[in-house]
């Protein structure tokens, strides 16, 4: 990784800095390795952590259209035929 001072713009290349290595996920993994964590709390902690994906990658398919509105039930086409002769 490289930074490179312009003009002697120091300030500018410390958030350059900080900027890059927070998107490589440095400050996370020095926040996780922070303390011991037994493996028995890894596994559990790694488990939660890709539910936690699954669930947001259903919320985004959700919302971008692919399925039916929410707050909305969706009707079946039997259902609509039975109230509409009601």
């Amino acid at each position: 990784m490289e930074i490179r001072v312009l003009s002697r713009d120091i300030e500018k290349a410390l958030r350059n800095l900080k900027k890059k290595l927070q998107l490589d996920g440095l400050f996370g993994e020095l926040k996780k390795r922070r303390f011991y964590e037994k493996p028995s709390v890894k596994k559990k902690t790694k488990q939660i952590e890709a539910e936690k994906r699954r669930r947001k990658l259903l919320k985004r398919a959700r919302s971008s259209g692919s399925g039916p509105r929410s707050g909305r039930p969706s009707q079946s086409p039997a259902a609509s035929n039975n109230q509409a002769r009601s």
